[in-house]
């Protein structure tokens, strides 16, 4: 009899849960704006050249802020000058500023994540044999039952392996999400199938299936799951963090998986994906290489610089949800400038790591829009760190001509004649991540 009171009152209290709120972007933007008491935004840049707000492509005017943030300097001004002091301090502090203000806190409360195999089949890719299993990552979700999450991935690893074989993790879209185009003749094969003929596995991860890639999604979600279906506060997680944060359990069970040599499990991603990538890379040290594709705005890109997309535009309804609430504030009466850190921060982050930066050309479609040279510099000014550590940086200050790249250190760089993808820079970052990863027994 007690057992079926229990039973009544724990089906009456999950009943009287509230419901997630189904807000539209607009809804919970304005709330954030509200919070923070933020009256207006800035309106960021179009990327309309034909438009009166266009964004600036004019190199004279692309550095209003030409003073980065140092990453060697702590909060003191004191000058960071050994490993011990950029492991036990400044690193600290760079990645506080970044979750604060940048990207948003993962709360305390975030529940276990438990994986099951769901499926395990042999298969081909491309001439190679390779055995493929579907996983699900099932986010408990007990303490607020109207959400439920799951974390979608699949690892592909070759079947003829004599041991445990390094994984690139790669952050894709859902099965027929992007149209796929017909192979251009003479390209090189799909990265999956270089990598299983590398000797490489690859987990397939779905970021959208644990946080949707909205503002709507806010109080749904891995994000709503912890909010239980309430909206954020300044300073929690946007789905970039979120993103990160299932790339890291989805590592969780990778280094749980016989196949798998966890301590050489890169990340890949491109645009909204490669800042996921390096984010995941530079907060979770467990990650040991990253391919960081066309990530512009919010990735590699500076946000000191007035070229393209612009801080304005993540602050806006589109993207705002990428970001933590506190960073609506560099919009409104905030500028770039004022940002504690910026993106060469977070490329020093994933130091002393092997980090590939990667982009096209405006002409393919890798648009300007992403700013290429604004993101060498960023990386450039990463070097430092790498240095610090014991890593050879990219070696020059001077950005390569489209096809060269820089790939002799573990910071490395090459543009591509391609377009919006990482595709032609595959065969090259395989071949230098070998070099990196050979000698991790």
């Amino acid at each position: 009899m007690k057992f079926v009171i229990c039973l009544l009152v724990a089906a009456s209290e999950v009943a009287a849960q509230p419901q997630a709120l189904n807000w539209t972007a607009e809804q919970d933007h304005q709330n954030m704006m509200d919070q923070l008491g933020i009256k207006s935004l800035r309106a960021g840049p179009s990327g309309d050249e034909t438009k009166p707000n266009h964004a600036n492509y004019d190199e004279s005017k692309a550095n209003p802020f030409p003073n980065l943030p140092d990453a060697l300097t702590l909060r003191s001004g004191k000058r960071v000058t050994t490993a011990e002091m950029w492991w036990k301090q400044r690193r600290q502090e760079i990645v506080e500023d970044f979750e604060r203000e940048v990207l948003g806190r993962v709360p305390k409360n975030v529940p276990k994540v438990t994986w099951t195999v769901t499926d395990t089949a042999n298969t081909m890719v491309g001439a190679n044999p390779a055995i493929s299993k579907q996983l699900v990552g099932h986010v408990d979700n007990s303490s607020y039952p109207p959400i439920s999450v799951d974390i979608r991935m699949t690892l592909v690893t070759p079947a003829k392996a004599s041991g445990a074989v390094p994984v690139m993790m790669m952050l894709t879209y859902p099965r027929g999400a992007v149209p796929q185009r017909p192979p251009t003749p003479g390209a090189d094969p799909p990265a999956t199938e270089q990598l299983i003929a590398d000797g490489w596995g690859y987990a397939s991860i779905i970021p959208v299936s644990f946080q949707a890639d909205n503002g709507a999604g806010l109080t749904k979600g891995i994000i709503g799951l912890t909010n239980h279906g309430e909206p954020r506060t300044p300073d929690a997680w946007g789905a970039l963090r979120a993103w990160a944060w299932g790339a890291s359990r989805g590592l969780d069970y990778l280094e749980t998986d016989k196949a798998v040599d966890a301590r050489r499990v890169g990340i890949e991603g491109v645009s909204r994906y490669g800042k996921a990538a390096l984010v995941a890379m530079a907060l979770d040290t467990r990650f040991a290489l990253v391919l960081v594709g066309s990530s512009g705005e919010g990735g590699a890109k500076l946000h000191r610089r007035n070229w393209g997309e612009a801080v304005e535009n993540l602050t806006a309804t589109g993207e705002y949800h990428w970001m933590a609430g506190n960073f609506l504030k560099y919009g409104a009466d905030k500028n770039a400038g004022d940002l504690p850190v910026d993106a060469h921060e977070l490329i020093a982050l994933c130091a002393p790591r092997p980090t590939f930066i990667s982009y096209g050309i405006p002409e393919k479609g890798d648009a300007k829009w992403l700013d290429q040279e604004g993101s060498f510099m960023a990386a450039v000014a990463a070097g430092p760190v790498f240095r610090l550590l014991g890593a050879k940086d990219l070696g020059t200050a001077t950005m390569p001509p489209v096809n060269v790249g820089l790939l002799q250190g573990k910071l490395a760089w090459r543009q591509h004649d391609g377009g919006h993808t990482d595709a032609p820079n595959w065969k090259y970052f395989l071949a230098w991540a070998d070099r990196f990863t050979a000698s991790v027994q």
